[in-house]
């Protein structure tokens, strides 16, 4: 169950509204970085969690956390929508073949699909897609996923913030950028939790998957596939390529790539598939 308190969780204001940086935001909003795809990330891990009863709670609260910052960014679009729409609309509804350049940047489909509101899309209008969301059931594995959404959404809330000089978006943006500092080290400390004091001792992940039944040989090999002899290696005296695993259960290495497989040989097309004949008759034949 939701509830709902009609104040915002922290002010939005707008001192000079801006089209193009309503369209902006809506990156923020629905594009991959953006709020909407951390709030269904953490709900859906939220709900579909097994095991100790805090983490879900903290799913929860923080899922529905999100759910706020989608509220405020879409307040935010709203309000730099207003004061500048009346030539946007006398544009748009003028149909004029240069309609790009006098918009200067702003979406159309704020007007023609919003009323002059936000949209569940990202800055060049692409719908959110929910491919993005991981919820993968276990835990490890979800908290380094929050871990890289709330890295990049911190990136591009710090960007937001660089390409505005109202000092209502900027005010805005430093709050939701404050918390995007704190989502990282929240789901960092479970990792450490996890991995009993240490975020190594979470790895590798998942580590319900006996090692003794993977190919060790080459657990902890990095592969060199550089075929320039003249070219150092990236790995060179690096730490992915000597010393302990950061796991502890084994050493770094280099390895030159080779192949260690055969040339695949497929069967030749089934007739159903209507493949051509000298396909069907040459399928294995060596060229």
């Amino acid at each position: 169950m939701f509830y709902h308190d009609k104040k915002l969780q922290y002010k939005v204001r707008v001192d000079k509204p801006d089209p193009q940086f309503a369209r902006a935001l809506q990156q923020a909003i629905g594009g991959i970085e953006g709020e909407i795809r951390v709030c269904l990330q953490y709900l859906f891990q939220a709900w579909n969690a097994r095991g100790p009863q805090r983490y879900r709670d903290m799913l929860l609260d923080t899922g529905t956390e999100e759910m706020a910052h989608i509220e405020m960014l879409a307040t935010a679009v709203c309000l730099n929508l207003e004061g500048a729409s009346s030539s946007v609309i006398d544009t748009i509804v003028g149909n004029d073949p240069i309609m790009e350049k006098i918009v200067g940047g702003g979406d159309p489909r704020h007007f023609l699909s919003g009323g002059l509101g936000a949209l569940a899309s990202d800055a060049n209008g692409v719908p959110f897609n929910g491919s993005w969301i991981v919820s993968s059931g276990n835990l490890a594995s979800d908290m380094f996923s929050n871990v890289t959404a709330e890295a990049t959404g911190r990136v591009l809330a710090t960007r937001l913030y660089e390409l505005t000089d109202d000092a209502g978006m900027k005010d805005m943006l430093s709050f939701l950028i404050a918390r995007d500092t704190m989502h990282q080290q929240q789901w960092l400390a479970v990792l450490e939790e996890l991995g009993h004091g240490d975020i190594r001792g979470v790895l590798p992940v998942p580590n319900s998957f006996p090692q003794s039944q993977e190919a060790q040989e080459f657990s902890y090999a990095f592969v060199n596939t550089n075929i320039d002899p003249q070219e150092p290696s990236a790995g060179q005296d690096r730490r992915w390529t000597q010393g302990p695993s950061l796991d502890g259960r084994g050493t770094f290495q280099e390895q030159k790539a080779r192949p260690f497989g055969d040339t695949p040989r497929l069967a030749p097309p089934i007739p159903p598939g209507h493949a051509q004949v000298e396909q069907m008759e040459q399928a294995n034949q060596q060229e």
